[in-house]
């Protein structure tokens, strides 16, 4: 039987993972040129030991060496002489150079002599000696396939040669399963062990031989695969029929191609079936609880039928730990597809019998035996499916909603369940075409039912994600709340979700009139507003003018998320957060969020967390995890579902581009989200309209800076329903200053005072302090600045050193140079820290204007790399990779690239082979580029 090394279409070598093992062989042939030597390669099934084969095939002819090949059969196994028949049929023109009695003896063993049958040492000899004659013009190697299927005979004269081949110019190379019969005639020549491909390797294979494979399907074939090159290879074409499952998971076990059944499934075939139905069992069970299966055993037959897959090494039993494994996934598959339907179906029933302790598995197995429409266990499905969400797992509930709906006898309770799963599969996954179907099915069933309020979410969600149409969404479904059937219940989940979608659009949106529907809902809903919708329609919509009491209540919601594992609650009170300043008592819950999400594919949550985890990241200055959270979001935004989240993303990268003075980059980025982002999402604009705002504050230029920031908030108001309109309050009031604009900054500081966003959070207070500060007067501005300082206390460090900034330039031009140096040398290492490098120019030029030496570490005269980029340049010309200066710095190896994509033009140098030589010019004081 073929297997594969883990050779990817198109190069006749090119195998992927196997360098060590190519070592070996080169090795192993140079030696037999010289001296003849024999190896073994041990392995199991798929390994790869064929294709490692034929490779060294191909290198022992281009080396001029002569080639015999030979491969073990099963059904030739009892064939005496068969397998030699093989190796030396090349050979036969060369019997009349070898003695007479060693050629008949061979002639006999062979079949084509008579006589009695020889010793065997003498065909040992004859062998040897037909060998060693071949190998006068040229060395001879001989390569046995599965040696564990060769005849017994063969493999005795075989092993033999091999321990007489010092001196010669022969080399034998045999693959063998590890315990194979024939391999023990070979026992203590020298073998090499065959292992898996490493997870690297595996992803390399995969990723060549499958470049567009979904990502979702990748994670699952590495799982299953285990490092088995064949697996690796075969899984993903076998998968490719499942796709037309609507049902948006993978399938509990995975099909197998024919080569695949073959390699797992001969000795599942092999077994009493007994030892069939027990491995079964296990399978479905799905468990390894060694206690249930035997509880599922023994109602089906007597003693213990596991003894023959153990024997057969198909699983490991651990008595001591009550544990059954399968020695590799595969053949949990192998045996489920070995297995008829209603063989499978007896075993569902059986396990569900021992289950009753359990209700969610022993549902699903109720389910799995269902062959008609049951709406006992549909009901106990849907059950399910809201246990498993509020637990987080959006895909196991749309499973059994599906399942459920399935199942489903009344038309009326298909439709319905059909409907919240395509509103689960929208809203949770962001997969249209599912939902769509879903959706559409749902409509068929039972018309009625079909534009419920799930229906009306679900439908809202694809006008969203597929239509980027957020407005015709919102007016969808508060038409559909405003009509439906559910009296206003809050206890009624539908409309509950209805409402927090409509939050959602309405946040998108920023316009008073989007909320109206929204308040109007909330007033009718009885008995109450479940407190996270409360929360949220309090904090999203103005932050400006909400009532400050509600952060009371938000905050207790924050201290809830440590036990929280809703994804819908983490994302809902994480929104709730945002311009209230508390998104860091989040980030905990979120990385719970974004693990789900890395091990699924594409989700709404997801992306939510990411971005939410980037705006807080970005808060507290730790700007390097921000750039790897928004690679990993524009890697996750691919799928066309994922489209609508791309514009957060591109939003933080033009945000960080602006800070760090690539002003050219953030603008451009800023153009692209709000030519991507949907219709109808003003909140993508906005931000849009403040990376613009940072990029023309960082050039010095205050009067863009005061467009791009009135665009956001009029001068002497807080713009309604925006809720980034307190963040720029601080920007528009310096830009306003420094262009002569002093009756509208003072208006917009009192607009800031008479809302009080400083009760908000100690981040709105330390703005909203240093704008009042920024306006007033020579020492006025002291007290002002002083308690904006405190009000941060180190939190917000880029906000922080920008008041330290302004608060050090107000001093200087005060002619109080001895306060001012301190707050400008702080405001400069800040800055020059967190690579912020318009700010940190700006406040070295101030030192200097206060007659102040610039410490060498603050002058970009010194150097022109942050700190962080020095030590990256560092790492990078001592000759360490990408990847191993991400891994010694806890980075990702895309931020280390982008890192030195900046550090090269600032060296004046274009590759990294000029690194060192640029660095040591650096240190010498000397310019990079020599000049």
């Amino acid at each position: 039987m073929s297997d594969a090394a883990g050779r990817p279409e198109g190069g006749p070598t090119g195998l992927v993972g196997r360098d060590a093992e190519l070592d070996v062989i080169r090795s192993f042939l140079s030696a037999v040129a010289v001296d003849g030597r024999a190896l073994l390669l041990v392995g199991d099934e798929g390994l790869g030991k064929t294709t490692l084969l034929d490779v060294s095939a191909e290198m022992a002819s281009a080396a001029g060496m002569r080639v015999l090949r030979a491969a073990g059969v099963q059904f030739e196994a009892d064939v005496s002489f068969s397998g030699l028949h093989q190796t030396l049929l090349p050979l036969l023109d060369g019997l009349v150079l070898i003695d007479p009695q060693h050629r008949d003896a061979l002639s006999v063993a062979m079949g084509s002599g008579d006589g009695p049958s020889p010793e065997r040492f003498v065909v040992v000899d004859a062998t040897l000696s037909l060998l060693r004659a071949a190998a006068v013009p040229q060395p001879v190697v001989v390569m046995i396939d599965d040696l564990q299927w060769l005849d017994r005979v063969s493999a005795s004269v075989l092993g033999s040669v091999a321990r007489r081949l010092t001196g010669s110019r022969i080399g034998i190379l045999a693959a063998s399963r590890p315990d194979g019969g024939g391999f023990m005639e070979l026992a203590g020549l020298p073998a090499h062990r065959l292992d898996p491909l490493v997870d690297d390797a595996a992803i390399d294979l995969v990723a060549r031989r499958f470049p567009v494979l979904d990502q979702r399907l990748r994670r699952r074939v590495l799982s299953e695969a285990q490092g088995n090159p064949l697996a690796l290879l075969e899984l993903p074409t076998a998968l490719s029929g499942t796709r037309r499952n609507p049902v948006p998971g993978l399938p509990s076990f995975l099909p197998l191609t024919r080569r695949l059944q073959s390699l797992f499934g001969a000795r599942v075939s092999d077994l009493p079936s007994a030892g069939r139905e027990a491995l079964l069992l296990a399978a479905l069970d799905g468990t390894d609880d060694l206690r249930t299966l035997r509880a599922a055993v023994g109602l089906r037959t007597e003693g213990d039928p596991l003894v023959h897959a153990v024997r057969a090494r198909l699983v490991w039993v651990d008595e001591h730990r009550g544990r059954l494994s399968f020695r590799h996934p595969l053949i949990r598959s192998a045996v489920v597809e070995l297995s008829s339907d209603e063989e499978r179906r007896r075993a569902h029933r059986t396990l569900a019998l021992v289950l009753a302790d359990q209700p969610d598995r022993r549902t699903w197995h109720l389910a799995q035996a269902a062959i008609e429409p049951d709406e006992q266990v549909a009901g106990l499905l849907e059950e399910v499916a809201h246990r498993v969400l509020r637990r987080g797992d959006g895909t196991g509930a749309v499973s059994a909603l599906t399942r459920a709906a399935d199942l489903s006898p009344a038309r009326p309770d298909r439709a319905r369940r059909l409907a919240e799963a395509a509103f689960i599969g929208a809203d949770l996954r962001g997969e249209s075409g599912n939902a769509s179907q879903w959706l559409l099915d749902a409509r068929q069933a039972d018309p009625e039912v079909g534009n419920s309020l799930h229906a009306a979410s679900a439908a809202a969600f694809l006008l969203t994600i597929g239509e980027s149409d957020v407005d015709t969404a919102h007016r969808v479904l508060a038409g559909a709340i405003e009509t439906g059937s559910h009296h206003y219940d809050a206890r009624d989940p539908a409309l509950i979700a209805a409402l927090h979608t409509l939050v959602l659009m309405s946040w998108f949106g920023e316009r008073p009139e989007l909320w109206r529907p929204v308040r109007a809902a909330l007033e009718r809903l009885t008995p109450e507003v479940p407190e996270i919708l409360a929360v949220q329609s309090a904090t999203m919509p103005d932050p400006a003018r909400m009532d400050i009491r509600i952060l009371d209540r938000l905050d207790v919601l924050i201290a809830g998320l440590s036990e929280e594992l809703d994804p819908f609650a983490i994302s809902r009170i994480g929104l709730a957060a945002i311009t209230a300043d508390r998104l860091s008592g989040c980030r905990e819950a979120f990385w719970r969020v974004v693990r789900l999400g890395r091990e699924g594919s594409f989700s709404r949550r997801y992306a939510g967390c990411l971005t939410m985890l980037g705006f807080d990241y970005f808060a507290c200055g730790e700007w390097e995890r921000v750039d790897e959270l928004v690679e990993e979001g524009l890697v996750a935004c691919t799928g066309p579902e994922a489209e609508f989240f791309m514009w957060c993303f591109v939003a933080s990268k033009a945000i960080l581009a602006a800070v760090r003075g690539d002003s050219d980059t953030a603008r451009s980025l800023a153009d692209r989200v709000t030519r991507v982002a949907p219709r109808g999402v003003c909140r993508a604009q906005g931000v849009a309209e403040y990376a613009r705002l940072l990029a023309a504050l960082g050039d010095g230029d205050a009067e863009a800076a005061y467009v791009h920031a009135t665009a956001i908030s009029p001068a002497g108001t807080l713009a309604s329903h925006v809720p980034i309109a307190p963040w720029v309050c601080l920007d528009l009031v310096e830009s306003a200053v420094r262009t002569g604009r002093h009756d509208e900054a003072a208006a917009h500081v009192a607009a800031v005072q008479d809302a009080g966003i400083a009760r908000i959070s100690p981040r709105l207070a330390m703005l909203a302090g240093a704008a009042a500060a920024t306006v007033a007067e020579g020492d006025a501005a002291v007290k002002p600045f002083e308690e904006a300082l405190a009000a941060g206390a180190g939190r917000w460090p880029f906000e922080e050193a920008r008041v330290q900034l302004l608060y050090g330039e107000s001093r200087r031009r005060a002619r109080a140079t001895v306060e001012a140096q301190p707050l400008l040398e702080a405001a400069a290492s800040t800055f020059e820290r967190l690579g912020a490098r318009p700010w940190a120019a700006r406040a070295r030029r101030e030192l200097r204007a206060t007659g102040y030496h610039v410490p060498r570490h603050l002058d970009s005269g010194s150097s022109p790399l942050t700190p962080q980029e020095r030590e990256i340049a560092d790492l990078a010309a001592s000759g360490l990779s990408n990847k191993q200066i991400a891994a010694r710095l806890f980075l990702s190896h895309r931020t280390v690239g982008a890192h030195l994509y900046r550090i090269y033009p600032k060296l004046g140098i274009s590759s990294r082979a000029a690194l060192r030589d640029a660095l040591d010019a650096l240190d010498a004081g000397r310019s990079p580029s020599g000049k």
